[in-house]
This record gives structure tokens, sequence and C-alpha cells, in this order.
């Protein structure tokens, strides 16, 4: 006598959901390298990336939707379900990262050591030229108000040197960091006043910021000041308090070296 087996029903949501976080995975690393690669333009860029995201979060919800399925009817397919679930969360691992800080840093793109009197950016040709034309605009008090309570450590550095000194520590601090630098006029003049323009780009999509560097002599030695603006974008979860903060370390511990 024959028996007739008959097999559970595959979960159609467990057989998409790898597909699409394999695609969603495709398209967000390609994307983000042609980004990276300046091999397509920033909005295209961005569009394709969060297309890339959205089909992520589809995969998830098919995954989840198969959970439920195979839990309650005994469907087939539960290992493609955690393998689209596992591939999913891959794509939206880092993109979650950003996301939570994004929730817990001010939504501003322009940290400046002198919220009061912020270095202005070079409107000189060679600037113009490295920046596509574009000057970053002036900050307003509100935004400079957000940088101060969530930045207080960003302040001035101070050295009892004088500015002849150091602007080349400024200089090769600049050149320490990997930032492009768009030009330098040394301290001196009617005014003293020394300054650096450079470019820096940040990981992993290498998204160009706009950075000056101020040197200005004091009674005692030099103040530095130092901007960073993001030229994409008006969150900079960040990153410019944090190329700040290298800065001012790698300056500092220059000026401890030449003691």
């Amino acid at each position: 006598m024959r028996r007739l087996i008959i097999e559970e029903p595959y979960s159609r949501p467990a057989k998409w959901s790898p597909t699409l976080a394999w695609f969603a995975l495709i398209v967000t690393v390609l994307s983000a390298l042609m980004i990276r690669f300046n091999r397509i333009d920033y909005q295209s860029g961005f569009i394709a990336l969060g297309l890339g995201l959205a089909i992520a979060i589809v995969a998830v919800g098919f995954s989840l939707i198969a959970f439920i399925r195979i839990w309650q009817e005994g469907r087939r397919g539960l290992s493609s379900a955690i393998k689209g679930l596992l591939l999913a969360a891959l794509v939206l691992g880092y993109p979650s990262y950003l996301g939570l800080k994004a929730l817990t840093l001010p939504a501003i793109s322009d940290v400046s050591t002198d919220t009061d009197n912020p270095p202005t950016f070079s409107r000189s040709r060679a600037t113009l030229e490295a920046r596509g034309g574009r000057v970053p605009p002036d900050v307003g008090p509100e935004e400079r108000e957000m940088q101060r309570e969530a930045y207080v450590q960003i302040a001035p550095l101070s050295l009892d040197i004088p500015p002849e000194d150091a602007f080349p520590l400024v200089v090769k601090a600049a050149e320490n960091l990997g930032w492009q630098i768009v030009e330098t006029v040394p301290p001196g003049g009617r005014t003293g006043i020394g300054r650096l323009e450079a470019i820096d780009r940040g990981f992993p999509l290498k998204l160009p910021d706009d950075i000056t560097v101020r040197v200005r002599p004091r009674v005692d030695g030099t103040r530095i000041d130092i901007r960073s603006a993001s030229r994409i974008g008006h969150h900079d979860l960040g990153t410019n308090a944090a190329r700040i903060r290298k800065f001012l370390e790698e300056a500092s511990n220059l000026a401890l070296a030449v003691k």
C-alpha cells in the first residue's frame, strides 16, 4: 500500500526575502561606490542609495511575515526567512547607526571654535574653484547656540608662540590629517592674521567638507580658530565637531613637540 506524503507549503514571503535582500545589498554597495569615486552626481547617488535601503526594509517585512506564517501555519522556509533578515540587517546596520546619531546630536552642519565671530571662508579664485563656486553661508544665532550646548569642549587653541611660528604647525597638522590644502596665507600684513583653506572628505562616501583656519596674534602668543562646514546636507552627524577635535589635538601635539 502506497502512502501519500504531503509536504507543507513553502512560505512565499520567506522565498522572496533573501532575493530582495541580495538586490538591496547590490544596489546600496554600487551606489555607495559610485558616490565615493565620483561616478554619479550626489542627488542621483543618494536616490539610488535610498532605493536600496527601502528594498532592504521590504525584505525585513517579508521575513517577519514569513515568521508569522511559519509559526501559525507550519509552512516551510524558516532558514530562507532568517537569511533574508540577516542580509537586510547587514544593509541597514550602518544607516541605522547614523539615524541614531541624528536623533542624539543637534541638526547643524557648520561648527566653529569661535561662535561669536567665526572665521570667514575665502572668496579667492583658487578657493572658489576648489569648492565649485560655493561659499558656506553664515550660520544664524540659533544654530550657534545649539553648537554651544552640544559641543562645550569646542574652543579656540591658544599657543604661547608667535603667529609666525604657529602657522607652520597649522599647515603640518592639516597635512597630517590628510586634508586637501587649497590656500595658505601666512600671518602678517596690516592685521597680522594668517589663514588656511582646506577640504576634507568624510568616511565612507568621501563627501566634501570645507574648512578654514584663522591664526591671529595675541599679546601672549597666538590664537587659532577653525571652522568646518558640510557641503552636503543639513545634519553633519557630528563629523565637523570630530574633525575640529582631531585638528586641535594634532596642532597641540605638534606645538608640544617643538618646545
